[in-house]
């Protein structure tokens, strides 16, 4: 459904499609994003600010592909599996 005019648009009721095809590529900028504001809070000295952001956003990166492996195992593989009671 194609809004021409966004005069009834209601958030979270009709969602934008704009997203839809490529929306995990915007994982890389939140992860960047919240390793900085994280390591600028955290970190004494500011000497390896960089590599420990980046290190930090790739931990993040890394954690949610491992959750989605988890949960699609889950869903697809175990859940399927267990007795209806």
């Amino acid at each position: 459904m194609m809004f021409p005019l966004l005069l009834g648009y209601l958030p979270f009721v009709v969602p934008l499609h704009f997203f839809n095809t490529w929306w995990y590529v915007l994982l890389v900028p939140l992860a960047f994003g919240i390793a900085v504001i994280y390591k600028a809070t955290r970190l004494a000295r500011l000497e390896d600010f960089w590599r420990q952001v980046i290190i930090m956003t790739t931990q993040i990166i890394l954690a949610m592909i491992g959750l989605a492996i988890a949960l699609t195992v889950l869903v697809q593989l175990v859940i399927p599996r267990l007795p209806v009671g």
